[in-house]
């Protein structure tokens, strides 16, 4: 006697789930993440906590510095101090940057940039000016965050605040220099307008931080606007 096995159809409607659970199924050695939950995980992941150093300019740094710093200057090497802090990248990664100031402002920018840290305010890149050959152009074309540089004034005949290591500034590029028809860096075209806000562009809460040690914002300036500057007392 032969048996013959008895072929079952399967309604569509069943065929359909059986699709959907083997969809949902996860595969062999891959974690499956929805968009929101990936972006929820990395904003959990945790920075290292905030790290700073304050040193004096000693034989070695102060050869380095020849492009930024020369005789005639309106200060001494011996004034100025050497800050190293932690900052958050636009990679959203935690960096180490260089800057120089007075030594009167030594502490309070450091204040400054622990509070911009702890609030995840995103800085390109934070250098010595001497890496671009103590150029104002170049430092600010390369978006770089920057502090002491013995120079003029834009478009005057005047020592810069920065040359007294009492004027930093940050993130050029997403916070130009515009003064009519003049913006600079030419690369800050794009963020003249200042809506919607934009990463890298100053915050509330950095304007508030300089704000805290007696320091004002070049974007409240009345004749031309500085968005990248924030200098002590002078301009």
């Amino acid at each position: 006697m032969t048996v013959r096995a008895k072929a079952h159809r399967l309604r569509p409607t069943t065929v359909a789930a059986m699709l959907v659970l083997v969809a949902s199924l996860p595969l062999p050695g891959v974690d499956l993440v929805s968009p929101a939950a990936a972006v929820r995980k990395s904003a959990a992941v945790e920075l290292p906590v905030f790290q700073s150093s304050i040193t004096r300019i000693g034989p070695n740094q102060a050869g380095r510095m020849s492009p930024s710093w020369r005789a005639g200057c309106p200060v001494g090497l011996a004034q100025l101090r050497l800050l190293q802090v932690t900052y958050h990248g636009f990679d959203g990664a935690a960096h180490t940057g260089r800057i120089v100031v007075h030594e009167r402002w030594a502490e309070p920018v450091v204040d400054v940039f622990r509070t911009a840290y702890d609030a995840r305010f995103p800085i390109r890149r934070m250098r010595l000016v001497d890496r671009y050959q103590g150029s104002d152009a170049r430092s600010m074309a390369a978006n770089n965050t920057s502090g002491f540089n013995c120079r003029l004034a834009q478009g005057s005949d005047h020592w810069s605040r920065h040359a007294y290591g009492a004027a930093i500034d940050v993130n050029p590029v997403q916070n130009p220099y515009v003064q009519g028809p003049t913006v600079l860096p030419a690369a800050g075209e794009d963020f003249v307008e200042r809506t919607p806000r934009r990463k890298g562009m100053v915050t509330r809460e950095v304007r508030q931080a300089f704000a805290d040690i007696g320091w004002s914002w070049g974007g409240d300036f009345v004749t031309i606007a500085d968005y990248q500057h924030f200098s002590a007392a002078g301009g």
